[in-house]
């Protein structure tokens, strides 16, 4: 059986206006908007949540965000500022996700289905996430939780801000028909009007009409539509970056000091990071040690080889490189391993899509 697709949702709360917020303390707690001057033409790129109170919303024009709210800060865009915190916030996501698909700077969906960190609890991990983006960016990111993106995307939006929400596979059918049709992702005010005049308005209604007559009224649109008035989203998580390791990792219940048990512990992780990699006709030159102490320490130790790694060059350096660590003297809590340079086979392009299409552990 098909494991369980688990997808994670990650938006964050007013992201330019909570850079602006953070980088400048005098605007916190103040209603500021991102965008063009109230002299200008421009519009409203984005606003903090004190803006929101006053009913401005992104897209508004900025002469009638100042009519709505006089005091706020305008503030032009920081394009790099905002860039240079997203590219923090998705090395994070790629610590726990086998893909990551970005929507925007702000935005993005995780694939966890395979990833072993907090027990393989996407819930888990989504609130890891979160502390993460906290203590690197000191901002909040609203997470939503489910099996398919369609209903990730809606969850994310449930408890904002700095909200987790989950909707379980046994959930889905029944969340989607109390639903509103409004609040449906990729539904916009033109279709929301077209769905009502012709009686939809809830995804209960929407499940109602049969495949032709979306079809007939939505054109090709009328399939997903179909599909999502079911809680059914097939799409994959697309990741927009190769993943050039592959890695596995385990945490004690108990910390460890023991280091035949800690060698014997990594070469079967080793082991299993092999296989897969065998499976898809990839090999590796480097092979990289992960220990976490009981203080949270992380260190990580490396050796490349001239040739591709097999099960007895781990053997032989697996050790090696923990006794280039504290092992035996020093309790640790977590311990991983990963391999790394693929060598490339003839075909580039098909490595490229083995690479792709690898379900990897996020090391």
């Amino acid at each position: 059986m098909a494991r369980q697709r688990k997808i994670i949702h990650v938006d964050m709360d007013a992201f330019f206006a909570a850079v602006e917020q953070r980088d400048f303390p005098e605007r916190q707690g103040k209603p500021v908007i991102v965008g063009g001057q109230p002299s200008s033409r421009g519009v409203v790129a984005a606003c903090s949540y004190e803006a929101r109170k006053f009913g401005i919303h992104s897209a508004m024009s900025s002469a009638r965000a100042y009519r709505l709210c006089p005091q706020a800060i305008f503030v032009p865009p920081r394009f790099d500022a905002y860039r240079e915190v997203s590219n923090q916030i998705r090395e994070i996501f790629w610590r726990y996700a086998s893909e990551v698909e970005p929507l925007s700077l702000d935005e993005a969906y995780l694939d966890v289905s395979y990833t072993e960190a907090c027990n393989g609890s996407a819930t888990l991990i989504a609130k890891a996430i979160k502390r993460e983006i906290f203590a690197k960016t000191k901002l909040t990111a609203s997470a939503g939780v489910s099996y398919n993106k369609f209903l990730a995307k809606i969850a994310s939006d449930m408890d904002k801000p700095n909200g987790l929400y989950l909707i379980r596979p046994e959930q889905g059918l029944a969340f989607v028909s109390k639903l509103p049709i409004g609040k449906f992702h990729g539904v916009g005010p033109a279709t929301e009007a077209k769905m009502k005049q012709i009686g939809i308005y809830t995804g209960a209604d929407l499940r109602q009409k049969s495949l032709i007559e979306l079809t007939e009224h939505f054109g090709k649109s009328g399939q997903h539509y179909y599909n999502i008035a079911r809680a059914i989203d097939e799409r994959p998580v697309r990741s927009q970056r190769v993943r050039k390791s592959l890695g596995k990792e385990t945490t004690f219940a108990e910390d460890l000091l023991s280091v035949p048990e800690l060698t014997a512990i990594l070469l079967d992780l080793a082991e299993q990071v092999l296989d897969s990699l065998n499976k898809h006709d990839l090999q590796g030159r480097t092979v990289t040690l992960k220990v976490k102490y009981t203080d949270f320490q992380q260190v990580t130790r490396a050796q490349t080889l001239a040739h591709p790694v097999s099960f007895p060059d781990l053997q032989e350096w697996i050790p090696q490189l923990l006794t280039r660590t504290e092992a035996g003297h020093k309790p640790i809590r977590l311990v991983g391993v990963s391999l790394s340079g693929f060598g490339l086979p003839e075909d580039d392009e098909k490595t490229q899509v083995q690479l792709d299409l690898l379900s990897n552990i996020a090391f």
